[in-house]
This record gives structure tokens, C-alpha cells and sequence, in this order.
């Protein structure tokens, strides 16, 4: 079972770190001095916490609804933890009224946000030496 704790930056800070060096600097080979930026301050971070407390992923949702830097770590994918991030964040996202969610998806992870509902959009273009596409879900609001 895995639990999602949204949080600030402060709470999330030390956590969320340690999963995307692993995943994007060590893993992807991301330069360092790219992968923590000045949005990490404003985002609601997501962290997904195993049973035992270990943290095994995370995310973030950027005040204009992007959502970013989804990481989880190598042993723990294919088990529902992206998936479960992905959710919170769409939650927090309809929670805040906003009408629809971004985000920039790794090529080889198109289809894991395709079965979310993400649509494709333009071209694919590289960023930080990884080829990505710009996705969009709408967020109708339930009644």
C-alpha cells in the first residue's frame, strides 16, 4: 500500500531530492545544477511513502498547473506509485478550480500518461538531452 502526502517545499524538500538525483541526475544523467530549480518553493510536492515509511517517489504541481518532475525509483515502478502521485496531484490540481492540468512527458512515458487521460500536444523537442512531449487533461469539476 502506498500513501501520498502533499506538502511545501520546507516538508518535502529533503525527500523529494533524494528521489530525483537518483532518478534524474544519477539515473538520466540530468546535469545537478539543472534539476532543482526556483519553482520547487511555490509547488505542492507529492510523496509517496511505502508502508514501512520509506519514500519511493514524487511530484510536483506548479502554480499554473503544470505538473512536473514526477520521479519514482527504479525498483518501485510498474507497482501503482506513479500512478498514485499522478492522482494526488490531479486532485489538489480540480481541488484549486483549475480548468485543466500540463505537463512535459518523457517520450518513454507517453503511454503511462496517455492511460491517464493526457492528450499529446505539437511536436517533440528535447529537453535537458531527453526527448518529451507537452500533454493536457482537462479537469471537469465534479458537482
Amino acid at each position: 500500500m502506498i500513501r501520498i502526502e502533499l506538502c511545501d517545499w520546507e516538508k518535502a524538500r529533503a525527500q523529494a531530492t533524494r528521489i530525483r538525483f537518483a532518478v534524474f541526475v544519477e539515473e538520466q544523467r540530468v546535469p545537478a545544477e539543472i534539476e532543482m530549480d526556483e519553482h520547487d518553493a511555490q509547488c505542492v510536492h507529492a510523496i509517496a511513502y511505502t508502508e514501512g515509511g520509506r519514500a519511493v517517489g514524487t511530484g510536483r504541481l506548479l502554480p499554473d498547473a503544470h505538473i512536473g518532475r514526477m520521479a519514482v525509483l527504479k525498483e518501485w515502478r510498474r507497482k501503482g506509485v506513479g500512478a498514485a502521485i499522478l492522482g494526488a496531484l490531479m486532485a489538489e490540481a480540480r481541488r484549486r478550480g483549475y480548468p485543466e492540468v500540463a505537463l512535459s512527458a518523457q517520450t518513454h512515458a507517453l503511454e503511462f500518461y496517455r492511460r491517464h487521460g493526457f492528450a499529446a500536444q505539437g511536436e517533440v523537442y528535447e529537453e535537458a538531452g531527453i526527448p518529451h512531449q507537452a500533454m493536457r487533461k482537462s479537469l471537469p469539476q465534479k458537482r
